[in-house]
């Protein structure tokens, strides 16, 4: 099996673990600086609308040996301000170009055409009108989907799973969203229906890699008040280390082609819708993935955790755990102080007084109590130590020779 199969299979085990979830500030706090800098470029420097949300009109024509300032400067002096020129195929190609202008009236029209013809040599292919009313349609359903899409949505989490499963994914979707934004103002990229039709595309693909992890989250915690093994967010953890291999591994197959329709189709082509498209989806992916990881299953724990049955349970996770330590340290003790109190157990006596050896140790062995077993009752003791403390039943040594050997029980011997 590969490395990474092996690390795979360990995370699912749980043999090795990264707790996502316990540093869940550290991640709040990047998101919080990503989404600072992409609100401010929204408000400073704003979306750049293509001609089919604002209106206006689209110059297409073909030129081989002109660049992008000669067309920017040409349509400026036929008294057109604030036109958009993109590139649309490069090295593989005739330079085919994209100039798009405010609504123009039928003389300005015509003005733009003729100047293009005479002075750069271009071949007029085609003139898109697109009135200011058109656009607003198609800015208006396209805020209408993003907002059916979003209420779908919450919906079916909360029908499928629960209520607070839906915010966190809420809360992860709209972190994407506003990333994805924010790329486009700082990139100046024009935001096109292709765009709108990509982010809606990226949407459900984090949705998608949220709603993986949120059924792994919802198996690990089943029955998981009934006992005191682990809380809520530790569970939630688990499951998020036992699906992160696959969310790494379809997010990097997504992502080879959406990077070559990108840097290759957009940079070496000039592509336009087509880079539109590329770039809210890499930039989509890349934050669907992390928010899925870092974002969704954190603010979910951080929900439950306020739940006062989880508040509970975490209390009996904490509990168990410091018993389990106090019960080992007591272990311990009791060990050590009973192999301390046999080593220091007296040795058994005669009936002079003497200390003997037990030759009979050995065939007693086996019926002997274990040290730590032995009673420390007081019995009574042998002749010549009266009141004498003893552990346990004492064994009485075997006379193996002496004068007394034989000797009736009770009698003396006559001289």
């Amino acid at each position: 099996m590969s490395r990474l199969g092996n690390i795979g299979g360990r995370l699912y085990r749980g043999e090795v673990s990264y707790n996502f979830v316990g540093r869940q500030r550290r991640w709040y706090a990047i998101s919080g600086a990503i989404l600072l800098i992409s609100i401010v470029a929204l408000f400073v420097r704003g979306l750049d609308f293509s001609v089919d949300f604002k209106g206006g009109a689209v110059f297409q024509f073909t030129a081989p040996s002109v660049t992008q300032s000669q067309v920017e400067n040409t349509v400026t002096h036929a008294g057109v301000d604030g036109a958009v020129v993109q590139q649309l195929t490069g090295r593989l190609g005739n330079k085919s170009w994209n100039v798009q202008t405010r609504s123009l009236t039928n003389a300005e029209t015509n003005t733009v055409e003729n100047a293009l013809t005479s002075q750069l040599h271009a071949k007029i292919t085609g003139t898109t009108f697109v009135g200011p009313s058109w656009g607003g349609q198609i800015t208006s359903k396209a805020v209408q989907a993003l907002i059916t899409f979003m209420i779908v949505i919450v919906l079916y989490l909360s029908i499928a799973f629960e209520w607070k499963m839906a915010v966190a994914a809420f809360v992860a979707l709209i972190h994407d969203l506003v990333i994805a934004t924010g790329v486009y103002a700082l990139t100046g990229f024009q935001v096109s229906p292709a765009t709108v039709i990509g982010l809606l595309t990226i949407l459900g693909y984090s949705l998608y890699d949220t709603v993986v992890v949120f059924d792994k989250v919802r198996e690990n915690t089943a029955g998981l008040l009934g006992g005191a093994r682990s809380t809520y967010s530790e569970a939630a953890n688990l499951a998020l280390n036992q699906t992160l291999v696959r969310s790494i591994n379809t997010s990097l197959i997504a992502l080879l082609p959406v990077a070559a329709i990108l840097f290759v189709g957009g940079g070496l082509l000039g592509a336009g819708e087509l880079k539109d498209l590329a770039l809210v989806l890499f930039v989509g992916m890349l934050s669907g993935t992390y928010s899925s990881i870092f974002i969704a299953t954190p603010v979910l724990a951080d929900l439950k955790e306020r739940e006062p049955q989880y508040q509970a349970l975490a209390k009996r996770v904490s509990v168990r755990a410091s018993g389990g330590r106090a019960a080992k340290r007591s272990a311990a003790k009791a060990g050590s102080r009973s192999v301390t109190a046999a080593a220091q157990a007296p040795l058994p006596e005669d009936d002079t007084g003497d200390v003997e050896a037990d030759t009979d140790f050995e065939d007693d062995a086996a019926a002997a109590p274990p040290a730590s077993a032995l009673s420390t009752t007081r019995v009574p003791a042998a002749r010549g130590t009266p009141g004498t403390a003893r552990p346990g039943p004492r064994q009485q040594p075997r006379r193996t020779g002496g004068s007394t050997r034989g000797r009736p029980a009770g009698k003396k011997k006559r001289r």
